[in-house]
């Protein structure tokens, strides 16, 4: 009768702390129609822990990492197109995951609740080599992305539309671009590590797989702590009636926007270009130039390096200019950095392959840190206030079908020309010698550099019917002379001042307000 009465006791002991717990939870994922400034910047700050909790989990399971993984499965050129392609058209999911966001306009709720089960999925795929056999280890490796990738595609639909209501307008180019510099910046460190990691497993171990496992076992601790953070920041109310919306006027009112329109033409065929050729740019110095993965990763690193130096100067362009503008710069230099993937072999690896890739790597890391930043800017910036979840979807949703089918025609092309070679030669005649001079030659890869070249140059065409808010912030002739400062500040002793500059104030603070300086 007494050990009754302890374990009832029990019970009613755990349904009140169960209740509470679960009371608690449910206060702290529910919209505010207010929020103090305190809880603002204590958001923000977990938005950035976020970030890096996040990047130390894509950096740790994905990149040249899963390439090499999927590599050492037998995938093929194809098959690494699928892998890039998953990610980018399970964004498709973002169209039912948008009604859900307007149905049940709980956006912080749907986030965590997708961060949780993609979190599941990604350590699924960290036993992969211990949980099927090698016949069947490729396709559970695209089931496990295919599911991992759908859960975060809902996340980013309803993450998209939280912190374009949560973020206040005026600091949302320096916010994300502090955001992405503290993100690449760890990420260039775990780069490096998991490199060395590797490298040490494979000389000391004769399962590489093994070694693969441990570290995406890595990425998914960072994942949840990624989750963590997620459920901090307060949800904004969604503004507007709840009424019943239909699909006319979630996906087709940013159509009839000709803004939008000319904004999706343009991220779309960037996109797609973008995506036809950096998949394989991984593959390309595995397999072509046949360097080792500490090769690859320190050139990653490089290009992260440079990511995050131009991070804070991309985004100080993007809020006293535009984010336009940060293309109309950022842009062609990226093309320039495809064009001389070209020259990497003529026809073979040559003596300037390695400063050229290096060379290659600053371009790409200077571009990419000004693309990433104002595409995504510009998508939230566009996007009316209200109605940031159907824009932000539909954009979201363009971009991904570009960059999901890019890959896939990327792989199937880098078959198809697997065979094929078009050069160009100069030749030198005279009475004692005769002598050739490859000029250009074009095999395998470098013809989906070419193209997406090509493609690329016809994005930024598109680009100049978009007219941003508030684009006339400041004139073309100050933007010059910006650009011109920094390059003058990179090429002398003025750089080490810069860096400084780029470094420090990403984690300085005000000592009264408590807030970071945006």
């Amino acid at each position: 009768m007494k050990k009754t009465g302890v374990l009832d006791r029990g019970k009613r002991l755990a349904h009140f702390y169960l209740f509470r717990y679960f009371r608690f939870y449910s206060r702290k994922f529910r919209p505010q129609d207010t929020i103090k400034r305190e809880e603002i910047e204590k958001g923000l700050q977990a938005v950035v822990k976020d970030g890096l909790a996040s990047q130390a989990m894509s950096t740790l399971t994905g990149g040249a990492f899963l390439v090499d993984f999927a590599l050492l499965l037998g995938a093929s050129n194809f098959f690494i197109g699928v892998l890039a392609a998953i990610p980018a058209l399970t964004q498709l999911i973002q169209i039912p995951a948008t009604f859900l966001v307007e149905k049940t306009r709980r956006r912080k709720l749907i986030v965590a609740i997708g961060a949780f089960i993609s979190r599941i999925f990604l350590l699924l795929f960290a036993l992969i080599p211990f949980l099927f056999s090698p016949s069947r280890r490729i396709m559970a490796l695209s089931l496990v992305i295919l599911f991992h990738s759908a859960c975060n595609s809902v996340v980013s639909c309803s993450w998209s539309s939280w912190m374009r209501d949560f973020i206040p307008e005026n600091i949302l180019g320096s916010f994300f671009s502090r955001r992405m510099a503290l993100s690449y910046s760890l990420g260039a460190v775990l780069s490096l590590a998991g490199a060395f990691y590797l490298d040490f497993w494979k000389r000391s171990f004769s399962d590489p797989l093994t070694g693969y496992s441990f570290l995406f076992l890595g990425g998914v601790i960072a994942g949840f702590f990624s989750f963590y953070y997620l459920t901090l920041p307060p949800e904004p109310r969604l503004e507007g009636e709840e009424k019943a919306i239909g699909f006319a006027q979630l996906f087709l009112s940013p159509f009839k926007d000709q803004n939008f329109r000319n904004l999706l033409f343009f991220s779309g065929s960037w996109h797609f270009a973008y995506n036809l050729a950096t998949p394989f740019f991984t593959v390309y110095l595995l397999r072509r130039l046949e360097y080792n993965m500490i090769t690859v990763v320190i050139l990653s690193t490089i290009s992260q390096v440079m990511s995050i130096l131009f991070f804070r100067w991309w985004g100080s362009i993007a809020d006293h200019f535009s984010n336009k503008s940060v293309l109309l710069v950022s842009s062609p230099i990226f093309l320039v950095s495809l064009f001389l993937w070209t020259f990497t072999t003529l026809p073979e690896k040559h003596a300037f392959t390695l400063p050229l890739l290096i060379i290659i790597h600053i371009l790409l890391g200077i571009s990419t840190a000004g693309i990433l930043l104002a595409t995504g800017n510009m998508g939230m910036k566009l996007a009316p206030r209200g109605q940031a979840t159907p824009y932000l979807a539909t954009y979201n949703l363009v971009n991904s079908l570009s960059l999901g089918i890019a890959p896939l025609l990327g792989g199937k092309l880098a078959d198809f020309f697997a065979q094929r070679e078009l050069s160009l030669s100069l030749n030198w005649i005279s009475p004692t010698a005769e002598r050739s001079f490859a000029t250009l030659s074009f095999e395998h890869w470098d013809f989906l550099f070419f193209f997406a070249l090509l493609i690329g140059i016809y994005a930024l065409h598109r680009l100049t019917f978009v007219e941003e808010v508030e684009e006339e912030k400041g004139t073309m002739g100050g933007l010059v002379t910006e650009i011109g400062r920094a390059v003058n500040n990179i090429s002398s002793a003025g750089g080490i001042f810069l860096i400084e500059n780029f470094r420090f104030p990403l984690r300085r603070k005000e000592k009264k307000k408590k807030t970071y300086l945006y």
